[in-house]
């Protein structure tokens, strides 16, 4: 597949969101195409787009539940546990994590424990642990975590759950486990209480269309669907999701190219004397100190965007750079080596 043909996009180089620089697979906009009245018109199945996910995740259709993007899945697990006005609902999260962890806890008015992060933002599970009380009824463990890319070990989630009060879920975020070296779905048959959420977002490009799902034992994954609607998904998304997963090529190197990417960013790292994060995920986290705010604005002029991390626990100074197409990489770490050199 060759990605240097992909079109950058007409608003600049987004390299802020995590999302597929180089779009989604041809097949997606083909099966797009293929659909009819009818099927617009008609409440639709997802049956067979539950079937495929499950194939592909390697584990029985009644082990998933198909969610509007993984943020609802994210909402439907504190919607499940958490009860407005319950002293006894809490949601354990580790900084810095993704927002809409916090989001939604406090929009079903659950109570929420935030346990701080480490200096060098590697997993605190004795802090988690620390944390974890009878009124504890979920933890969000992200993995590879947003926004340092740093993975969490099997081990060390198979600890919180044994750590959890009866009736509470460990939510295992997945949300970029096509870039990482492994992944929980392995050691979701012995472990009743975790569930992983994964997104088609990110690696097939379906940002757009709101594809994600929930993973675990009936029993377990049962507790989120109970507050995920029955027609959640759109037809457009069933079809798109069916067609991004057949194609393996494009998926496949979209995952090398984003590989590729992430060497390029430490090495340009290492030239301008910047610290970074060694990432399993489709981003890398830089820190780059009192420079980083006017990195970020620089960049912005240029029409190329990062995220400014700087506001987050640990990660004082510290940008998030995408890595994605090589192309917008190099692109990307040629305006920064301007900024930051023109600076000095």
């Amino acid at each position: 597949m060759d990605y240097q043909k992909v079109p950058e996009p007409g608003d600049g180089l987004r390299l802020h969101l995590n999302e597929n620089t180089g779009g989604c697979s041809p097949r997606v906009l083909d099966a797009l195409k293929q659909i009819t009245a009818s099927q617009v018109a008609f409440y639709p199945d997802h049956g067979s787009a539950t079937e495929a996910c499950a194939a592909l995740l390697g584990v029985d259709p009644s082990w998933i539940v198909l969610t509007n993007g993984l943020d609802e899945g994210i909402w439907a697990s504190a919607s499940s546990l958490l009860r407005a006005g319950d002293s006894a609902g809490e949601a354990i999260i580790s900084e810095p994590a993704f927002d809409m962890y916090a989001a939604c806890v406090n929009a079903v008015g659950g109570r929420l424990v935030a346990v701080p992060p480490r200096p060098d933002l590697s997993f605190p599970l004795d802090r988690i642990l620390a944390a974890i009380s009878p009124r504890t009824r979920l933890v969000f463990l992200c993995s590879p975590n947003n926004p340092s890319g740093l993975a969490i070990s099997d081990a060390d989630i198979r600890a919180v759950a044994r750590a959890l009060p009866a009736g509470a879920l460990v939510f295992v975020d997945e949300a970029y486990a096509d870039f990482a070296r492994g992944s929980f779905l392995p050691r979701l048959a012995e472990s009743h209480n975790v569930v992983v959420g994964r997104t088609f977002a990110k690696a097939y490009g379906l940002a757009a269309l709101r594809v994600g799902c929930v993973v675990g034992r009936p029993e377990a994954v049962s507790l989120v669907q109970r507050a995920v609607p029955p027609y959640s998904l759109n037809v457009c998304a069933l079809h798109a999701v069916r067609a991004a997963i057949d194609d393996r090529e494009y998926h496949d190197g979209y995952c090398a190219q984003v590989a590729e990417s992430r060497e390029l960013i430490y090495a340009a790292c290492g030239r301008l004397g910047l610290e970074w994060w060694p990432s399993e995920a489709n981003f890398v986290l830089v820190r780059v100190g009192e420079r980083a705010k006017a990195l970020v604005r620089g960049l912005a002029a240029r029409g190329v965007f990062i995220r400014d991390r700087t506001g987050e626990p640990g990660c004082a100074g510290c940008v998030r750079i995408t890595a994605g197409i090589v192309e917008h990489t190099r692109a990307c770490l040629g305006a920064m080596e301007e900024i930051l050199c023109d600076a000095r």
